[in-house]
């Protein structure tokens, strides 16, 4: 069991450099991503809503498109 541990030792050591732009770039990520996660919801909210929601009844909010009658006004 040790054996694996010394072999694969060294691979464990920190050779990495981490500056200062990588701290905003981090920053950055997460903003996006919350901001992301936000538009999706503003954009499936009535769907989301739906899914949530306690009364499955019929949803009022469709709106029923009528054909144009032969004056080509809508009835």
């Amino acid at each position: 069991m040790n054996n694996i541990f010394e072999l694969l030792a060294p691979l464990a050591r920190n050779r990495a450099y981490l500056d200062p732009g990588s701290g905003s770039i981090l920053l950055q990520m997460v903003i996006a991503a919350a901001l992301g996660a936000a538009f999706a919801v503003k954009v499936y909210w009535k769907k989301i809503k739906g899914a949530l929601s306690k009364n499955k009844s019929n949803d009022k909010t469709d709106i029923e498109v009528q054909a144009p009658d032969e004056t080509g006004k809508k009835s």
